[in-house]
């Protein structure tokens, strides 16, 4: 079976460079097929975020291999210094899927407390700007088909940091806004508990499901991502909770009001 390479970056939603970056991995290996996700410019929150969601949450490819360049210039893996770029590494997740991902700010958080392997990967002394295209996808597409022969040191997942919390990780097409709160930390609320994003403070409601929340009201629900105890959403019945809330973007913080 062809390897499956899930391709996650902040390129831009329709920009060429994905187009490049494909092309290369195509170039190493024809038969494998590539998927393209794009993240908001620099944002290791969503990469992070959109990362567990496809490897550690629903993995449904048995050849599936996530790769992704999200790689503000730093080299430090702290999340307040991620702006000069990182180690690319590779990483097992306990149910066997691989990981290779830029080692950045919360790039690798979600799945920290799965990881069963952390090894930096060996690059060539070459490398250059465009690093996820000219560098990057030989090594790739060597760990999409079981040479490992580039792995280098041992990491320690203690070493990433923890998930952020209460804080915006995804806003979708429809405007619902994905969290990375847990469902079940939501009893600890009210049924109609007060908060804020980008100093807009609103009344949600917390439910099960859509149908808890009445037409024109904010929810605050189990979302689809997240496995068994999954995210919490924000949505809007009949409207868009990212406009309500001034459009937040990953990484802005979520802020519950005292009752």
């Amino acid at each position: 079976m062809s390897a499956f390479i899930h391709l996650i970056a902040d390129y831009g939603q329709s920009d060429p460079a994905f187009s490049e970056v494909v092309h290369r991995l195509k170039y190493e290996d024809q038969t494998i097929d590539v998927q393209t996700t794009a993240v908001p410019p620099f944002s290791t929150v969503a990469t992070g975020f959109w990362i567990a969601q496809l490897a550690l949450h629903n993995p449904v490819f048995d050849e599936l291999l996530v790769y992704s360049n999200t790689a503000p210039r730093t080299e430090a893996t702290t999340p307040d210094q991620a702006d000069e770029g990182g180690d690319l590494c590779y990483l097992e997740l306990e149910n066997g899927v691989p990981v290779v991902a830029v080692d950045a700010g919360y790039n690798l958080s979600f799945v920290r407390d799965r990881i069963q392997e952390y090894r930096v990967i060996e690059l060539p002394a070459t490398g250059g700007q465009f690093r996820s295209r000219d560098v990057f996808p030989t090594r790739v597409v060597e760990l999409a088909n079981g040479n490992r022969q580039s792995l280098g040191p041992a990491r320690s997942p203690q070493t990433i940091p923890s998930v952020p919390d209460q804080t915006v990780c995804h806003v979708d097409g429809y405007g619902n806004i994905k969290t990375s709160i847990r469902a079940s930390s939501l009893d600890q609320y009210s049924e109609r508990p007060t908060l804020s994003i980008n100093a807009e403070t609103k009344t949600v409601t917390i439910g099960e499901g859509v149908a808890d929340v009445a037409e024109g009201e904010l929810g605050f629900i189990p979302g689809s991502a997240g496995g068994s105890d999954p995210y919490a959403e924000l949505f809007l019945r009949g409207g868009s909770a990212a406009a309500a809330f001034d459009h937040p973007q990953p990484g802005d913080s979520i802020q519950f009001q005292p009752s």
